[in-house]
């Protein structure tokens, strides 16, 4: 009765069948990987956010890098502004609005850090620039969160040349280090609070997002492998549909019990 599986047709079918096993199957377990990667880095930076503040350098240093069990850490600096330096860094958006980070040198007393002041709205024109409130004068110290030096692996965002003067992408410390007159450290400090506060100023970045934590990659992980379920029954309901379509088509195929009804 399943003498059908021989033909060309139905070997395909479940050589098709074989291959997608193993696929479907990879693909849910790289997918849990990638939940396991993410479940990890949102629980890390859920304790750093909620860590107490300490001195920037001890989790960073000049020239050097932040590490990703130190990103969103809350650190403290202090220094003094150097507005003559300051950056605009573009398509960076906020609350729905298009706009700009503003990014000011904090000088230290062994070199800089870059602080990312707050955000702004974008200017009446695509050549307008935007209107920056002026950083403060005089010693401050700052407190927010340590992030690493931004690339575009890093963040999804092409970087672009030929900008107007004072606009950057990408918050980039070694490229921005070029040209200036110190030493950076190795990542930049979003800015959460400030003293003495600054009035007016930029408005304020919200607090970094731990996200799902990869919940959607277990998502898609179960869905993968529920793909091999559904791949497997439904070959067993094609060929038990295929046998009784051929079954009621050929009056010559009598089955066991069809005999034992006649000879009755």
């Amino acid at each position: 009765m399943y003498r059908f599986l021989a033909t060309p047709r139905w070997v395909g079918l479940t050589l098709l069948l074989i291959v997608l096993i193993p696929a479907f199957y990879f693909l849910g377990k790289w997918q849990y990987s990638r939940y396991e990667a993410r479940s990890a880095a949102s629980e890390r930076i859920s304790a750093n956010l909620k860590a107490d503040p300490v001195p920037l350098e001890r989790l960073d240093r000049i020239g050097g890098s932040v590490p990703k069990e130190n990103a969103y850490r809350r650190v403290t600096a202090t220094g003094r502004y150097d507005p003559a330096h300051e950056l605009v860094v573009r398509l960076r958006s906020q609350n729905g609005r298009p706009g700009f980070y503003v990014v000011t040198p904090l000088v230290t007393g062994d070199g800089a850090v870059l602080v990312n002041r707050g955000w702004v709205p974008v200017g009446a024109t695509a050549e307008t620039p935007p209107e920056v409130p002026p950083a403060p004068t005089g010693e401050v110290t700052v407190t927010g969160w340590l992030l690493p030096s931004e690339t575009e692996e890093s963040t999804g965002i092409k970087n672009r040349s030929g900008l107007p003067p004072g606009q950057i992408v990408l918050i980039n410390t070694e490229e921005i280090g070029k040209g200036l007159p110190y030493r950076l450290y190795g990542g930049f400090v979003q800015l959460a609070e400030q003293r003495p506060a600054a009035t007016p100023a930029p408005e304020p970045v919200p607090e970094p997002s731990v996200g799902g934590g990869g919940l959607l990659n277990l998502a898609y992980s179960l869905q993968w492998w529920l793909f091999i379920g559904i791949a497997i029954a439904g070959w067993f309901i094609l060929a038990r549909r295929e046998a009784r379509e051929r079954r009621q088509a050929d009056p010559a195929v009598i089955t066991d019990r069809d005999h034992g009804r006649i000879s009755g």
